[in-house]
This record gives C-alpha cells, sequence and structure tokens, in this order.
C-alpha cells in the first residue's frame, strides 16, 4: 500500500529495444510494430527516450524487418509498411510512409505536412476518419474533431513533438523545443489493429468499476440533503436505478464575500444545504449509490475555505494576510497538498471519486503543461483506494486532453444544448472518438442548456444514452430543464423509466464488453470498423456495434408529423437482422429506412447473438452481479458468449486480464436448439473470482422473434 502523502506513478517502459532502432546523427527511427514506426528529427541529435503524455512503452517485440541503406537514403520494410527516407528534416519530399497490401500506393502513402487531401473526401471516395474533441461545451451541433489513428487512406500520424514527458521519478517536464517526434500509424483499413497499437504504445484502458456501468443522476441545482433524499427514494418508489450520484457544484459554498472573487472554486460544504455531509453520503451508499463531487480547481484555495489553514500549513505559507494559494499543477508542492488536504478530507466524508470541471483553458506556467491532462493524470492515479490496506479500481470524470486520455476514464463531453442538432452529433461523435481510442464517454444525456422542453427529444436521447457507453442524465439549473420521468408526459414517462431499467439490465453484458475494452476494443465502434471496404459503412456516420452482439441505429430526428414515428437511414451487412426490441426481423444487404413510434429505437442483432441481462424487469440501485439471469438468444446460427465477472480489484502487473475473473460460458446450439451454460472457469484467485457472483443462479432464455410454442423461454438453476 502507498503512503497517504505523494503522487502516484504510472509504469512505463519508454526506452525502445536496440535490434528495432535505425538511426543517424540527427535522426531516429524506431519500428514499434509492423505497422507503426516512431520517426524523430533532432538538429542537436538528441533523442528523447523518456515516456510521453502519450507514449509510455516503447520497449516492444521487435518484428521482422529489412534495411536498405544506400548512403543517401534509407529504406525500412516490414509485413505491413515500406519506409523511404533521405536522412535529412522531414519534408514531403524526403519521407514517406506506405501501407503494404490491400491499397494502390497512392491512396497509402504518408508524407509529412502534405495537405490532408482525404479531410472533407474527395472523388476518389475517400473520407476523413477522425478521433474526437476536447469538449462540446456550448455546442449546438457539430464541432471539428482532431485526428485518430486510423485513415480511409491507409496511412496516418500522430504528432508527440509538443506533448510533456515524465522524468524519472515520475513528476512531468516540458519538450525541449526544436525537434519532430512522429509516430506513423499503417494499418491500412485494420482499424482495430491500429487502435490496438495505439494501446500498445500508450497503455490500455483501465476497467472501470462495475458501478460506472449502471445509471448516473446528475443536475445542476442546489439540492438539500432531505430534497436529494426524497427524491432519490422517488426514483426508488418508480422503479427507476441509479448507481452513481453525481453532486454539482452547489454542494460547497458558492455565495462567498466579493473579496475572494466568484464562488465557481469551492472545498467547504455548504452547510446550510448539507448539515451532515458524511451522513448525507452514507445514506447514500446505503442505498446503492456511489457518490461523485462536481470541482472547478481554477481559482486556488482562498481564506474562506475550511481547507485554507491546513493548506497554508502544507506549503509553509502564512495566513495572516489572507493571500490566495494559486492553482498551479506546474508545482509539486502545491498538487500534493491539493490531493492530500483539499481532497482526501472530503474523501473521508465518502466521496468515492470527482468530477474535474476544468474549463480554463490547455495552458500553465510551463509551455506545453496542460492544467487538465495534469489534473486527468493526478486524479486517476490517486483515486485507488488507500484505505483498509486495499485498492479499489480508479475512476474521474473530466474532459478529453489528447492522446493517451483513454488512459483516465471517464470522460466528461460538457455542457451541451437541449436541440436536435446535439443529439444527432452525439453517436457520431461517440463512435468516432473510438478512432483514437477513447472509448467512455459520458454526456449530458438529455441535454444541459438552452433549448425548450420536448418530450420527444428527451425520450430519444434517453434511448440513446441507454445505448451509450455511459449513461448519465443531467441538466441544468432551469425549472424547464428536469430529467425525472415523471416530468414528461405519460407516453414520455413510461419510454424512459422501461430504457433507464433497460440500461441496468444490460449490465451483466456492458460488464463483459468493459474486460474486452481494457484489452484493445472499445463498446461502441464505427460500422466501417467491421466493414472497412464496404461503402455503405461510411455512410452511416450514426449507427454503431455496441459491443460483440449488439448494432444500434439511433433515432436522432423528430417524428413525421403524419406517420408519428421518427425515421433513420440504416445500412444492414449481409445477414439476417433481428430487431431485439421489437422481435422484427430485415433481410441484410442493403439500406434501408428504419421507422419507429417513440416507444423503441433500432436494436439489431445477427442469428447466434447472445445478450446476457439482469433477470429483474425492476433493478434497485446499484450494479451487483445478479442471482437471475436473463439471456437474449438470436436463434438461427451457433452462438458463444463468455459472462465475465470479477471482484473489483485493481488489475495486476499481467494488466487487464490479470484480476480474479468469474467466467461463465453460454453457448447456443442451431442443430438441436440447445442453450447451455456450461461449467464456470476461475482467472486468478479462485476464491476471489467465485465470490463475485452469487453462488447459484436461475437462467432463463428469451428467443425474440421465434415462436417455439412454449413462449419461446426457459428456466433453469
Amino acid at each position: 500500500m502507498q503512503p497517504e502523502t505523494g503522487l502516484r506513478h504510472l509504469p512505463t517502459t519508454p526506452v525502445a529495444r536496440p535490434e528495432a532502432i535505425v538511426s543517424g546523427d540527427t535522426w531516429r527511427i524506431t519500428v514499434l510494430t509492423d505497422a507503426l514506426v516512431r520517426i524523430e528529427h533532432a538538429p542537436d541529435g538528441r533523442f528523447e527516450d523518456r515516456a510521453s503524455a502519450f507514449a509510455l512503452h516503447r520497449d516492444l517485440p521487435v518484428p521482422d524487418l529489412t534495411v536498405d541503406d544506400t548512403g543517401t537514403h534509407v529504406e525500412i520494410t516490414t509485413a505491413r509498411l515500406r519506409l523511404t527516407y533521405d536522412k535529412g528534416p522531414l519534408t514531403t519530399s524526403g519521407l514517406s510512409v506506405e501501407a503494404l497490401g490491400g491499397h494502390t500506393a497512392y491512396q497509402s502513402v504518408w508524407r509529412p505536412d502534405q495537405p490532408r487531401w482525404d479531410r472533407d473526401g474527395n472523388s476518389a471516395g475517400l473520407v476523413r476518419l477522425p478521433g474526437t474533441a476536447r469538449t462540446l461545451d456550448t455546442a449546438d451541433g457539430a464541432v471539428d474533431l482532431d485526428d485518430g489513428v486510423v485513415s480511409h487512406t491507409g496511412v496516418i500520424a500522430l504528432d508527440d513533438s509538443t506533448t510533456l514527458l515524465f522524468t524519472d521519478d515520475g513528476w512531468v517536464a516540458p519538450r525541449p523545443e526544436g525537434a519532430r517526434d512522429l509516430y506513423v500509424f499503417a494499418h491500412g483499413h485494420d482499424y482495430r489493429g491500429a487502435v490496438r497499437d495505439l494501446f500498445r504504445v500508450s497503455g490500455p484502458t483501465p476497467l472501470l468499476p462495475r458501478f460506472a456501468l449502471g445509471s448516473w443522476w446528475s443536475r445542476y441545482y442546489p439540492y438539500t440533503a432531505d430534497g436529494y433524499r426524497e427524491l432519490m427514494e422517488r426514483f426508488a418508489a418508480e422503479g427507476i436505478p441509479f448507481s452513481v450520484s453525481v453532486i454539482d457544484m452547489d454542494w460547497h459554498v458558492v455565495d462567498v464575500p466579493a473579496r475572494f472573487g466568484s464562488g465557481w472554486t469551492g472545498y467547504t460544504w455548504n452547510r446550510d444545504l448539507f448539515p451532515d455531509p458524511a451522513a448525507f453520503v452514507a445514506w447514500l451508499h446505503e442505498h446503492g449509490l456511489r457518490v461523485t463531487l462536481n470541482v472547478h480547481p481554477a481559482d486556488g484555495v482562498r481564506a474562506f475555505e475550511d481547507a485554507y489553514p491546513a493548506m497554508a500549513a502544507a506549503l509553509g505559507r502564512s495566513t495572516d494576510d489572507e493571500a490566495p494559494i494559486q492553482f498551479d499543477v506546474t508545482d509539486r508542492a502545491f498538487l500534493e497538498a491539493y490531493l492530500d488536504v483539499l481532497h482526501r478530507g472530503l474523501e473521508r466524508d465518502g466521496v468515492d471519486f470527482w468530477w474535474l470541471d476544468w474549463q480554463s483553458g490547455p495552458h500553465s506556467r510551463v509551455a506545453g503543461i496542460d492544467p487538465l491532462w495534469m489534473l486527468n493524470h493526478v486524479h486517476f492515479l490517486d483515486n485507488a483506494d488507500r484505505r483498509e490496506g486495499r485498492e479499489r479500481r480508479p475512476l474521474t470524470f473530466s474532459r478529453h486532453a489528447g492522446p493517451g486520455s483513454h488512459r483516465y476514464p471517464v470522460g466528461f463531453s460538457g455542457d451541451s444544448a437541449i436541440t436536435w442538432a446535439s443529439l444527432d452529433f452525439q453517436p457520431y461523435f461517440t463512435a468516432s472518438a473510438s478512432n483514437i481510442g477513447y472509448g467512455w464517454w459520458s454526456h449530458d444525456i438529455g441535454g444541459h442548456m438552452h433549448g425548450v422542453k420536448d418530450d420527444e427529444l428527451a425520450t430519444r436521447w434517453v434511448q440513446l444514452g441507454v445505448l451509450s457507453p455511459i449513461m448519465r442524465l443531467h441538466s441544468g439549473n432551469n425549472p424547464f430543464t428536469h430529467k425525472e420521468p415523471w416530468a414528461f408526459g405519460p407516453q414520455a414517462q413510461r419510454v424512459q423509466t422501461a430504457f433507464l431499467r433497460l440500461r441496468h439490465r444490460l449490465v451483466p453484458y456492458l460488464h463483459t464488453m468493459n474486460h474486452r475494452a481494457a484489452q484493445g476494443a472499445p463498446l461502441v465502434e464505427p460500422m466501417y470498423w467491421e466493414y472497412p471496404e464496404a461503402p455503405e459503412a461510411y455512410r452511416v456516420p450514426n449507427q454503431f456495434r455496441f459491443g460483440t452482439s449488439l448494432l444500434v441505429a439511433p433515432v436522432t430526428q423528430p417524428a413525421d408529423g403524419r406517420l408519428g414515428r421518427g425515421a433513420v437511414r440504416t445500412w444492414l451487412p449481409d445477414d439476417t437482422w433481428v430487431d431485439v426490441l421489437t422481435g422484427m426481423v430485415y433481410d441484410g444487404g442493403r439500406e434501408i429506412v428504419l421507422w419507429r413510434d417513440l416507444t423503441s429505437i433500432p436494436v439489431l442483432a445477427r442469428p447466434g447473438a447472445i445478450v446476457p441481462l439482469d433477470g429483474a424487469h425492476v433493478p434497485v440501485n446499484g450494479t451487483e452481479a445478479p442471482s437471475e439471469l436473463e439471456v437474449l438468444v438470436v436463434a438461427g446460427a451457433d452462438g458463444a458468449f463468455d459472462l465475465l465477472e470479477d471482484d473489483g480489484s485493481v488489475p495486476g502487473p499481467g494488466g487487464p486480464t490479470d484480476v480474479p475473473t468469474l467466467v461463465t460460458p453460454l453457448r447456443w446450439s442451431q442443430s438441436s436448439g440447445t442453450f447451455t451454460v456450461e461449467p464456470v472457469a476461475t482467472r486468478g484467485d479462485a476464491a476471489a473470482a467465485r465470490a463475485s457472483a452469487p453462488g447459484s443462479r436461475t437462467w432463463t432464455v428469451l428467443l425474440p422473434a421465434v415462436d417455439l410454442g412454449w413462449g419461446g423461454t426457459a428456466s433453469a438453476t
């Protein structure tokens, strides 16, 4: 167990193996995988072997490669790329990287600083496949997205020339100026392979705590402790489960003396609203909820804060003049006190993790050190539990801070506008983020601000949220932006309630996908990941794969006024497709407009798909492994699914798979019409793994769109 004080470090292996390196006086090329190369150019001949904010691991197995040095040029070839370089400054004429296999030389060649001619599409039919953005704050619809590590052309570069570096003791330092440091991904249309290589170099997406996969309740509103408890009791009475309580900024004192500035930053409980904070948080825990508090740290620590004297003492400062303690992520002593004084005391009140609401730009006192990145980094590592001799799985909640941010889930996408344009952009935004490995976005479901009250819009947004990485209802401090289902009309209330229950029923499936995500495959994938050579896959930007079994086409436009139904243009790949929510069956191999009334959106699965669900049709708060499971099986082909459950501990040195895990194989035989729950297996500590699930279970099998005469269900213990 680490001590209470001090900043935690990430494990890094930044020095590449000598046999992977080809170099000259001012240049160095490192072959990291057979489709990924690092290219450095340093006029002073000093190359960088420290880990960066993006690149933690360069000590990777060396692929087969050949090097042909003609004196004026060097050519490096692997099974998947060819690099040609004139040994000079990195120019369009002097350096090229070509992806081999499946592409013409014209389409698959990358050169530094060349115009991104595929950015908006072109006559060759190529389209840009972006990554994500820092935030959706103030956005009403689409925003510009940064690059990912996949490209329709087959080759793309990630520029790591200016990101911060880690020092040997785990602290950070700015980059020396003048050098270039590029990572060129030459994976062709192997988009999944590109993201796996991203994780090899940058580190994996961590396993989330299981509780993060349920629904989160969030509203910017000055709740009282009694009012909040009454709200949670109302949700329970309505059969609407949650797993996370997000307490926005009014938990702390916001009305401060004018001489201290604004009340956005605060670390002192508002005891007019929460007279006994520890008892309030304990009540939420007792009712199956984890708790996160919102913090806006930009204004530092001022003299009205309860923690001001202790913070000043930790930093050796006087309190006589009430001078503010400025926020400074570049000051190691400040950051240590920031965590150990400001946050540790609130964690003793029971706070589980922090919502870092940093909106103050990417700049600090040291060039290249982004306060948002630093906050994400230190808070995530610090969130592992140091109490009771045991660590818990860490979590933080913050905006995206550039490549490598996938290591610090969960993402907060910012304050979205309550409009159809906002809703329509979010499926594309979420799926595209997987192109930079960022798989756990949490959006303001229902929108945060502006707009109008609209039952249809709110309901369609809830439906998308339930089938998103993180489901978090949210709204601003406005009497017209409630997100409680009973704030809407009767039909909208019924549909929203049903979908919120579905979210918690999906947790067994989602937690298995959580394990898969930690091994390199995000929960939400663009359609072109699975079908890279199909032009139709690029024409449905809002359609996405949701784990291994489901395909989702959310309705993001208002209903046709005459039909009372919303439409979504959908591409169905070759196969038969069953809508698991309606039982409708469709032939694939075509583009089709699907129409749905307010009760549903298209959630499709092919034959052989298996989706394990919590058997409780009205789940309660929390996300514990259920004793009753309902398994959705799409008949028509053999199917297999391994249900994964774990003890919630932090993975060991072996990575995401190094955690006590219970593996329950679920199998469907089409020829015999038999569903089998095979004997469970364990990974790691068998006793800990078995303790992660009930000792016995009841199983129910559902076969949508199949009339077996006995209702399509069977039960077994």
